[in-house]
């Protein structure tokens, strides 16, 4: 199964993706995508050769247009958003439909939306004295953390004392949960019925 992941910043998730034995032998990271010139995620992808698109509206970028074409030259069977904090078009979702997802670091609905990612996701769980949390693997849609839910992975945070400490209790769940649903789809065990995902 070959696919594309999406990133903003320093492509930890992405990391896990390659460094899953489990993935190795059914699952080929094509290409790397980020709303930024050059990312952390970047070496990574450079270190494992694979080619890397900058996306957006800034000189030297190219559109989603643009990329949607430069994708023909590869079979795309899923689409991995893997911190990518930008709002993905809707031509672009529509061109892969049900085969883009996204990785969130709460348990959606909760905590998700527009302006909810990384240090803000986390620092609302604190301020709610919430003590679980955890990731969500969800199907995207036109608008913010609105998909259908795949999968989710809690995680007790009844002793952290920051938004830090629950960023990295959390961190370690995405790192689990998000390459155990790529193979999930590389095995043909995700099912959609009705507005509910089973994992065969």
């Amino acid at each position: 199964m070959n696919i594309i992941v999406f990133v903003s910043g320093r492509g930890s998730n992405l990391q896990a993706i390659l460094n899953s034995k489990e993935l190795k032998e059914s699952v080929k990271v094509i290409a790397v995508i980020s709303d930024k010139f050059d990312c952390q995620a970047f070496d990574t992808a450079r270190k494992n050769s694979i080619n890397t698109f900058s996306v957006g509206d800034k000189p030297g970028f190219i559109s989603y247009d643009e990329l949607i074409t430069a994708l023909q030259q590869y079979t795309v069977d899923l689409v991995v958003l893997a911190g990518f904090l930008k709002l993905i078009p809707a031509k672009f979702i529509l061109n892969f439909k049900g085969k883009i997802i996204n990785i969130h670091p709460a348990l959606l609905p909760s905590f998700g939306g527009k302006g909810m990612y990384g240090k803000n996701v986390h620092k609302a769980v604190f301020e709610s004295s919430a003590k679980i949390s955890g990731a969500t693997v969800h199907f995207v849609d036109e608008t913010f953390d609105t998909g259908t839910i795949i999968a989710q992975q809690c995680v007790d945070i009844s002793d952290c004392k920051s938004p830090e400490e629950i960023a990295e209790k959390v961190l370690k769940i995405e790192h689990n949960i998000l390459p155990n649903v790529i193979k999930s789809f590389s095995e043909g065990k995700i099912k959609i019925i009705g507005k509910r995902v089973l994992i065969n």
